[in-house]
């Protein structure tokens, strides 16, 4: 049946108001994996269940937030662009709650407030290492580094990498005052721990993909279908060739402070596209497409599995190699993961 689905989709038109308008361009063959999928470690034992941080009282408000009122909308979409990420096809869900979801990532300064009020101690820090991007490293560094992931050469293991030195040693981010950039090394388990100590949680993928469509938009991105409307940048992403070189003609080579351009949405959220990607709460799953146009209420995936989702995409997408900057787009990883490139933002039920 879904195979069935798959064809008829392709050979659908889209409306004039649907997602691909700009992307005319691209092949399949031009979307392979971003990489970041196959970076496990391969030792989960030691990430064993831990006690979840309490909820600590006036932590919510380290951060702004802004209302997101409920409604229903269309997630998905009938114009996939990597279908083996599962981005079709388009359903119709209703969320019934309010919810204040963070106007930017969280942050360094953000993540070191709930380290030093609780001990945490991440999942990178326990394996004592993690993944980095290769340009993020020296060329002595990078050359001293025998392993890479087969495929995606330009992952290094790094000894030494977490989120507070997320290059290795003598990357310590306070001491380049990079406090306002968005943490990374953080697994799902870390990114859960940390939503958990403010009072909050992270997103559903439904509630992520609802904040950034505005609650109806069916446009590519948050803020239309032109990636750089009027020639100007409105996300952190990669300019250049793919994985050499980055012309970093947005201004940024890699991750940059959160909020470095306008809001992406009309209700003020900052980065949901581009910077780093972005844990949601849900295991991975493929959606299927609901019987009779039928509404999903509240949907918050399977109760189990083996990778969680992340939305957004990061510093390291283009559209030659990886484009998951859309709004659609969906990528997984193990929960124990942690990359040079991967984040989060918190959302919080609002009071009835």
């Amino acid at each position: 049946m879904r195979t069935l689905w798959l064809v008829l989709a392709s050979l659908a038109r889209a409306q004039d108001d649907e997602e691909g308008c700009c992307a005319g361009d691209l092949t399949r063959d031009a979307v392979e994996s971003c990489g970041t999928d196959q970076l496990t470690r391969g030792a989960a034992a030691t990430t064993s269940t831990r006690a979840t941080p309490a909820a600590q009282p006036g932590a919510w408000d380290i951060a702004p937030s802004v209302l997101i009122q409920p409604g229903e909308f269309r997630m998905g979409t009938d114009r996939p662009r990597i279908f083996v990420d599962g981005e079709a096809p388009s359903r119709r869900v209703a969320l019934s709650r309010a919810f204040l979801m963070d106007v930017y990532e969280a942050t360094n300064d953000d993540f070191a407030a709930f380290v030093d009020a609780t001990g945490y101690v991440t999942d990178s820090e326990r394996f004592g290492w993690s993944f980095v991007f290769h340009l993020e490293l020296s060329e002595a560094r990078r050359a001293a580094i025998d392993k890479a992931v087969d495929g995606v050469e330009w992952w290094l293991p790094v000894n030494g990498s977490d989120w507070r030195s997320p290059q290795g040693p003598g990357s310590d981010v306070f001491a380049a005052k990079r406090g306002a950039h968005p943490v990374v090394q953080v697994s799902w388990h870390d990114a859960a721990a940390y939503c958990a100590w403010r009072g909050g949680r992270l997103p559903t993928e439904a509630e992520w993909e609802y904040a950034a469509r505005d609650g109806r938009s069916q446009t590519m991105y948050p803020w239309g279908n032109e990636l750089t409307p009027g020639g100007g940048y409105r996300a952190n992403l990669w300019q250049g060739d793919f994985p050499r070189s980055n012309t970093a003609d947005d201004g940024f080579s890699f991750a940059g402070p959160v909020g470095s351009y306008a809001p992406q949405t009309a209700t003020g959220i900052h980065d949901l596209i581009g910077n780093v990607w972005e844990w949601v709460s849900d295991w991975w799953y493929e959606p299927e497409a609901s019987a009779h146009d039928a509404v999903l209420r509240d949907p918050a995936g399977p109760s189990a599995g083996g990778e969680k989702l992340k939305k957004g995409g990061s510093f390291l997408c283009h559209k030659s190699y990886c484009f998951r900057y859309r709004s659609a787009a969906r990528h997984k990883n193990s929960p124990d993961s942690a990359s040079s490139n991967n984040g989060m933002r918190c959302v919080r039920d609002a009071a009835a």
